[in-house]
C-alpha cells in the first residue's frame, strides 16, 4: 500500500484549468511518478484524483482502479457553478471506469444504483480513536487563575492516577510563572487534562453542569490555608461539591466541600463524586442560593445603621 501526497501542483488544479491543460499536467505528473513496483489497484476519494489516476492507468493499463466516496463531492457547497458542473463529469468519467466503487452510507449506494452501477458499502472505523469508558468517568471542574497557587505536582498524581479522570481547567494558564516547574509542564501534555482558556461566567457555569465537582488543587501553605476561594460557592450553587487540600479556610463552606490530603484520598474523594453531574445535590444547591449578597453582608449594613448612614433598599436579606 502506497499513499501518493499531492504534487506541487495541488488536486484542486485539475479542477480549476482548462481541460486540455489539465489532462496534459496530470499526464506530465503520472510519467514522472516512481513507484516501488506495478501496481495492482489505484484507489482515488474524490473525483479531482481522477486525471493523475487516468495517466497512471495508461501507464499501467492492467491495474484496477477503486473509487471510494464518502460525500457527494460533486455537490460541494463551496464549490462555484462552473467547478460543480466540472466535478460532476470527472465523477461520472472515475465511476464508469472504476472496477470497483466503494461508499460510506446506504444513501451514496443508492445514488449509484440508480446511476445503473453497484456499489460496495463499506463503512468508516474509528478504530484509532480514544473510547474511555463512559461509565466510570468522573469529571471535575477548575476555575480561576493557573499560575504559582497550583499544587501541579498534585494535580499531575491524580490524573496520572485515574485514566478516567478529565478535568476542566476553566482560566487563564500562567507558564510565565511556572518557567521551571516539571509537573507543570507535564500537565500541560495530559490527555485528561483540558485547558480551556477565560470564558465568561454564563459559559463557566454551563462547564460547571458538564462536571461531577469542582476541584481546588491549591498548595498547602500559609497563603492558601486561610483563603476562602470563591469557586467553592459558585459549584455549590449547581449543587456540587469540591475537592480541596487540607486548607483550614474551606471550612467556613465546610458542607460545600471534601478536603482530601495527598493523591490518594484525592482518587478516592473523585471518585465518589462521580455522577453526581446527573444527580446534584439539591440541598447543597439550596444552601449555596441563599448565601445573596443582603445576607452575608447583613453585619456591615447593621454597622452602617449604627452609625446613622441610610442604606435604603440594600438591607433587606434576600
Amino acid at each position: 500500500m502506497v499513499a501518493i501526497e499531492p504534487a506541487r501542483v495541488p488536486y484542486g488544479a485539475f479542477g480549476r484549468l482548462p481541460v486540455a491543460l489539465s489532462d496534459a499536467l496530470a499526464a506530465a505528473q503520472g510519467r514522472r511518478m516512481s513507484l516501488p513496483g506495478t501496481p495492482r489497484a489505484i484507489v482515488i476519494f474524490h473525483p479531482l484524483q481522477w486525471p493523475l489516476a487516468r495517466a497512471l492507468l495508461a501507464r499501467w493499463p492492467d491495474a484496477e482502479l477503486w473509487y471510494g466516496r464518502w460525500d457527494r463531492y460533486e455537490r460541494a457547497y463551496d464549490a462555484s457553478p462552473r467547478m460543480r458542473e466540472r466535478l460532476e463529469a470527472l465523477h461520472a468519467e472515475a465511476a464508469e471506469r472504476a472496477a470497483l466503487i466503494f461508499v460510506a452510507s446506504d444513501a451514496l449506494a443508492e445514488l449509484e444504483r440508480e446511476a445503473g452501477r453497484e456499489a460496495e458499502l463499506v463503512g468508516l472505523a474509528a478504530g484509532s480513536f480514544p473510547a474511555p469508558d463512559p461509565e466510570a468517568a468522573v469529571i471535575a471542574v477548575s476555575l480561576g487563575h493557573l499560575g504559582h497557587r497550583v499544587d501541579w505536582a498534585l494535580l499531575r498524581a491524580v490524573a496520572e492516577r485515574m485514566p478516567e479522570l478529565v478535568v476542566l481547567l476553566v482560566g487563564e494558564a500562567h507558564p510565565d510563572e511556572l518557567r521551571d516547574d516539571p509537573d507543570f509542564a507535564a500537565c500541560r501534555q495530559l490527555d485528561n487534562l483540558l485547558w480551556l482558556g477565560r470564558r465568561s461566567d454564563a459559559e463557566a457555569a454551563r462547564l460547571i453542569l458538564c462536571a461531577d465537582c469542582g476541584i481546588v488543587a491549591f498548595k498547602v501553605e500559609p497563603f492558601n490555608d486561610a483563603a476562602i476561594p470563591y469557586r467553592i460557592l459558585k459549584a455549590a450553587r449547581l449543587g456540587r461539591r469540591t475537592i480541596t487540600p487540607p486548607l483550614a479556610g474551606v471550612l467556613t463552606w465546610e458542607r460545600a466541600v471534601v478536603r482530601a490530603a495527598g493523591p490518594d484520598e484525592w482518587v478516592r474523594a473523585l471518585r465518589a463524586e462521580a455522577g453526581r453531574r446527573t444527580a446534584p445535590d439539591r440541598e447543597l444547591r439550596a444552601w449555596a442560593l441563599e448565601q445573596t449578597a443582603a445576607r452575608v453582608n447583613l453585619p456591615l449594613w447593621q454597622r452602617l445603621d449604627a452609625l446613622g448612614i441610610e442604606t435604603g433598599p440594600a438591607r433587606v436579606v434576600a
